[in-house]
């Protein structure tokens, strides 16, 4: 989901909760990043891992200037041979330490999810949780963005929600990244003449 249609997703949900709910919840995000300097870490379930929040957070950090957005995957089947920033595996969440953020993104909770992720908190790290809510889970993060099963959005959804307005300064834009320049930089992005070859 590209700038263009979550501005018009937020048009559509003028006036219901979730606008706030994901602009809170972002801003919590954000707040925890920034404020220790990085050390975002992000994961999902075995069935899901959440790649494509992975990739908007880059974009959303790129376009923001805002560095510490930009997170660390963790797959839980990663292999050596994949690609670095596909690679880390869920011993990533056992070394992480105070001052580190972790957001794990759940429609389910598996078992041995559930102990990393009690592990990770019990060693400093801040947990933030997208899920289906009311679960152990929820009762281990500091912070949670409830998607029950029947809600009006799906998770997928409110995961775009949630990284555009992780790029957003307390709710707003920054000043000079509004949505026309954000869409106007990324236009310069996609039309910029490749690097000269060696």
């Amino acid at each position: 989901m590209d700038a263009v249609r979550v501005a018009l997703l937020r048009e559509v949900l003028a006036g219901t909760e979730w606008l706030g709910a994901t602009r809170r919840f972002a801003g919590v995000l954000r707040g925890s990043v920034v404020a220790h300097g990085g050390g975002l870490l992000l994961v999902g379930t075995p069935d899901h891992e959440p790649w494509h929040l992975a990739a908007h957070l880059v974009d959303e950090a790129a376009w923001s200037g805002t560095p510490e957005l930009a997170p660390t995957l963790v797959r839980h089947h990663a292999r050596p041979s994949d690609p670095a920033h596909l690679a880390v595996g869920p011993g990533r969440i056992a070394a992480a330490r105070r001052g580190e953020t972790l957001l794990v993104v759940a429609p389910e909770e598996p078992a041995a999810l559930l102990e990393r992720v009690h592990d990770a908190r019990r060693a400093g790290v801040k947990v933030l949780a997208l899920g289906a809510g009311g679960g152990e889970l929820a009762a281990m993060a500091h912070d949670t963005l409830a998607v029950p099963e029947g809600a009006e959005l799906d998770l997928d959804t409110v995961q775009h929600l949630v990284s555009a307005a992780a790029g957003e300064n307390a709710g707003s834009p920054r000043p000079g990244r509004g949505l026309r320049d954000r869409l106007s930089r990324l236009a310069e992005i996609l039309t910029a003449p490749p690097p000269a070859p060696w």
